[in-house]
């Protein structure tokens, strides 16, 4: 029986030995494993810090503006100019400047190292819209652009009235200053205002001379009304109104009676 006990203590002394190379050799299984991960990383991070650290954004450089100056556009842009291009966001900017009605689209390059170049589509200028004593510049769609303050004011057909409480007649307004620059009325006329109240009720006025136009059909309208003008004009008839509201017919008004 003696013998069996002292193989048995061997055995526990064995295996209380083996423990601590296990735990060695675990460990270095383990570091083994993990050390190069960590370089992997440490890698990354230092080559992040220095990709931030030296693609800093020191210029902006815009084209396609004609009506918006470069500090309007870096200004729009949201950008403080130290920003690190590596990580800037082009989404960002295109959706902070497309925020202005002017910005149609926007195109964002980064040059590195230190350059973002933007290339813009702005919106044209089709009519000023005068409403309570004040002049805003809208696009083809009746959208404000701007105020007008002061300054020259472009030549463009006047829109009169309020888009906000007749937006049925100010849409019919803008589809006639559409037909009305199709017609090569523009370089006739000095001034065209079109005063925009009920869509049946469209009256523009030319260089003083009224002409009631309705809604609808603007096009052949304004073709009677050229063809009409010549001889009016030729014929010296003082005219205190042209209707055109009339299919197939001009209701000529002087200014002591009516000629049809």
């Amino acid at each position: 029986m003696k013998p069996g006990r002292n193989v048995r203590k061997n055995t526990m002394v064995e295996k209380g030995r083996s423990a601590p190379d296990s735990f060695v050799s675990r460990a270095g299984m383990i570091a083994t494993g993990v050390l190069p991960v960590l370089a992997v990383l440490s890698s990354v991070y230092l080559a992040a810090v220095f990709m931030k650290s030296s693609f800093t954004l020191r210029n902006m450089v815009f084209s396609g503006s004609r009506h918006l100056s470069d500090e309007d556009m870096r200004t729009l842009t949201g950008l403080k100019g130290d920003e690190s291009l590596v990580t800037l966001k082009s989404g960002v900017v295109y959706k902070n400047m497309t925020a202005s009605p002017w910005i149609k689209s926007v195109s964002v390059r980064k040059d590195l190292p230190d350059t973002l170049s933007i290339d813009i589509k702005e919106a044209e200028p089709f009519a000023l819209l005068e409403m309570g004593g004040r002049h805003f510049i809208v696009d083809n769609k009746g959208r404000m652009l701007e105020e007008m303050k002061g300054g020259s004011v472009p030549f463009l057909p006047v829109i009169v009235g309020n888009p906000f409480e007749k937006k049925e007649g100010f849409a019919e307004a803008i589809d006639l200053v559409r037909a009305i620059k199709d017609s090569g009325l523009m370089t006739r006329k000095d001034r065209i205002e079109v005063i925009a109240n009920r869509p049946q009720d469209l009256t523009v006025n030319l260089d003083g001379a009224v002409v009631k136009v309705g809604s609808g059909d603007y096009q052949n309208k304004l073709a009677r009304f050229l063809e009409l003008e010549d001889e009016i004009r030729t014929r010296r008839i003082p005219v205190d109104y042209i209707d055109l509201r009339f299919a197939n017919r001009v209701v000529v008004k002087p200014v002591r009676e009516v000629v049809r």
